[in-house]
Parts: structure tokens; sequence; C-alpha cells
């Protein structure tokens, strides 16, 4: 379960900026919005969050920023070869931040223990690096790192950490995480932390093309056959079946050759979905691109979806309403705010430009982010109860009225009369 992010100095964000998921301590809502956490200190965590703001405020950085963070856990100790750069990119606009390092940090629940994970880098090099858990009121750093010269840096280690630390230290390169080079080495303690940022964060991009291949892995069974089914009848998707019917096709790959990397082809089998379409006058099967983009793209986020509901995974999308019906939105975000559907406390972070789910049944007021960027071109995220809203202040109305800020200011229209005679 994810309890907070921090991140600073990566693309549009310059200053750092917290989005929290722990819950603030109002009631409405508490039965199904909120996922108790065990914890004392925070009790519970919300299910849901949305991110709201103008076109290039932020709202894509932010959410970036944190499939970087686990992009970078992942590949740094495997991927990323000895002396390769990062991509990273830090804030541009003014000269002091784009030489500064860019920093993240994740807070999260596994097995009823809050851990805190930080670290910062440049294109170059990890710059530092520490692990804190929270077995008690007092968290315990089990590890930290910092570059100090060259090549060189400071560890510090806790008691509580075994196994080969000097091992691990040796084997840290300075573009790798200590993390993930701990754990390639089967470190016990720090195996879960890893997999746990790795394979708890999905992210969808805005614009992405949601390849369907996963969901219609699915249908190879009758169990994922009925999942999807229901799922699609659920929405209101007026199809009455769907199979995966084996198709031969090429398929294109890269080998390694006496010149380099070359394309080659091969036929191979593959699984297509199918859908039926019925009718009091007959039915129909189509192919998926013969589906409507919406179907489509409901399609492609069926496996994401039901994946991070059955393990209580992290969901995070870019313009969940890109191409999806705005009662079909609000049934994705319900499906994670329905105990019963996710037992297990699965997270949906997200943004939009739909204002009309700005409403009092769908979200409480913690559950809504806004960004927006300053004189400098920066972006600030900042929560609506940053403006202690009324319980049943109309947020639709009030947003698009500018009152909690992150809306899109314009000029007049130029004029499209050119050379005219006056």
């Amino acid at each position: 379960m994810l309890l907070e992010f921090r991140v600073r100095n990566y693309r549009s964000i310059r200053d750092e900026q917290t989005l929290t998921l722990i819950a603030s301590s109002a009631n409405e809502l508490a039965q199904t919005h909120l996922a108790p956490t065990g914890l004392k200190s925070v009790p519970y965590a919300v299910r849901t969050t949305v991110v709201y703001g103008p076109n290039a405020s932020g709202k894509s950085s932010l959410l970036r920023a944190l499939d970087y963070l686990r992009a970078v856990v992942t590949e740094s100790a495997t991927v990323i070869q000895p002396g390769q750069t990062y991509n990273v990119q830090p804030f541009r606009l003014d000269a002091v931040s784009a030489q500064q390092p860019t920093q993240f940090e994740i807070s999260f629940l596994m097995s009823g223990v809050r851990h805190q994970y930080a670290f910062s880098m440049t294109a170059q090099r990890i710059v530092s690096e520490s692990l804190l858990v929270y077995r008690s009121s007092k968290p315990t750093q089990l590890f930290s790192r910092q570059h100090v010269e060259g090549d060189g840096y400071d560890y510090e280690f806790s008691s509580y950490l075994s196994g080969p630390r000097k091992l691990w230290q040796e084997s840290t390169r300075p573009n790798a995480l200590f993390l993930s080079m701990a754990a390639q080495l089967n470190s016990e303690q720090l195996s879960p932390v890893f997999n746990w940022i790795v394979r708890n964060i999905t992210f969808i991009p805005a614009g992405a093309a949601l390849l369907p291949d996963f969901t219609t892995e699915m249908l190879a069974t009758e169990k994922g056959r009925t999942s999807i089914r229901e799922f699609l009848s659920a929405a209101d998707i007026s199809i009455a079946d769907v199979q995966a019917v084996q198709r031969k096709g090429m398929h294109a790959k890269w080998v390694m050759g006496a010149g380099g990397l070359q394309a080659s082809q091969e036929e191979r089998d593959f699984l297509m979905p199918v859908f039926e379409h019925s009718t009091p006058n007959g039915s129909a099967k189509f192919e998926l691109h013969d589906e409507s983009e919406g179907t489509q793209r409901l399609y492609g986020l069926i496996a994401p979806v039901l994946d991070c509901l059955r393990d209580g995974r992290v969901l995070v999308v870019d313009e969940l309403d890109s191409s999806l019906h705005t009662l079909l939105v609000r049934r994705l975000i319900t499906m994670f705010q329905t105990p019963e559907i996710n037992p297990k406390g699965a997270q949906l972070i997200f943004s939009t430009h739909d204002t009309s789910l700005l409403d009092h049944t769908l979200f409480r007021r913690d559950q809504i982010w806004f960004t927006e960027k300053d004189l400098d071109q920066a972006t600030r995220l900042y929560p609506l109860t940053d403006f202690s809203p009324r319980k049943q202040e109309a947020w639709e109305l009030g947003y698009l009225a500018g009152r909690y800020g992150a809306v899109p200011f314009f000029s007049n229209w130029p004029s499209t009369s050119k050379g005219e005679a006056h």
C-alpha cells in the first residue's frame, strides 16, 4: 500500500512536491473509500487519488516520476551498464536546478511495516540512497549511502541489516542502486523491498497504445474468460461473448548478427480476441480492430485493473478518461472503492480533465489534488483540503470558477482577419 511519494527536480517539478495517500481524520465515506493500515500513526490510506490541472501543468511529470523511480530500481543493477548514463531530466528553466540531482522518495506499507526509501541521482551516478523501516514509532535506518568524491561513497549500516554487506557495497557501481544490487545478490531483507517497488506499481502513460496481449492471455482459461466477459458486461459494452482464436502471423524481432543488430521476421502462432455481438435479428463476430477506440482501450485496461485488484497493487493512469465515457470512468473508480471487489487495498492514482468526477458521492476531499505552474514555470502540487471546503460545497463549480486554481487562463483570441482594409 502506497502512503506517500515525494519528488524534486524532475521535468517541470523544481521544488519538492509531495503526494500523500494518507487519509485525513474526516469520516465521510470511510467504510468504502479508506483502507486500514494497521498503524496507529497513519490508520487509513485512501484507495483512489485524482489529480486535476490545466494542460502542461505537471500532472504527467508527477505520475511519470513515480514510474521513473520504479524503473531505476528495476534496471540499475542489471540493465544499466558500467559508465552508462541515465536519461533523467532535471528542471531546466533555471541554471542552478539544471545542475542539481533529481530526488525521489517513496513510503509504503509492506507486511504491516512502513518502509521509506529514497535516492537522488544525476545522469552519471547515484548521489545518495537510504532506507528507513518503522518497526516502532522511531524509524530504523537500515542503510544510507552518500557520494563524497570521485567514485567514492560513505556507507552507514544498521546492525539490523544482516548479510554480506561489504560484498554488496563493493559490487554496487556508481550508477547502480545499493538496494537493487543487494537484491540481485539475494539479500533476504532487501529483496522484498526491491520486489515491492518493482512489482507493485503499474503505470499507463497518457496516449499509450494499451497492448491487448495481457488481457488476451486471460482468455486462455475459463476463469479468465469469465472475468473478462463479466467486466465488459458490467461496463455495459454490448458484447455477448469473447473468445481467443489462434492465428498465424509474422512476428518481428531483433537478432545480433555480424553487422550488429538486425531485424528479422518469423511466423508464429498468437491469440486473437474475437467478440460476438448479438441482436434479436442475428449475431456477428468482430476482431479487436473492428471495435470502437473506447472498447479497445477498455479491453487493454482489463488485465492491469484486475491484476491490481487481485494482488493489492497500485495502478497509475495518466488521463484515465481518454476515449472512455464519464460513467464508465466512474465505474472503474468505484471498483477500487468497493471493499468486496478490492479486499487487498489496491490503489488507483490517475489524472483527468473530467470535472464531472468532482462529486461528493465519488470522492472524499482528501482524494483530490491539483497541479499548476508558478511564475517560474515550476509545477506546484496541492490538495483540495488546503482550501478547507465545506462538506457540501460544489467542487466542480468551484474548480471551474478558479476557486482552487489549477485552471487555464485565456487571453483574447487572435484575429483571424489578415490585411483587411480600414
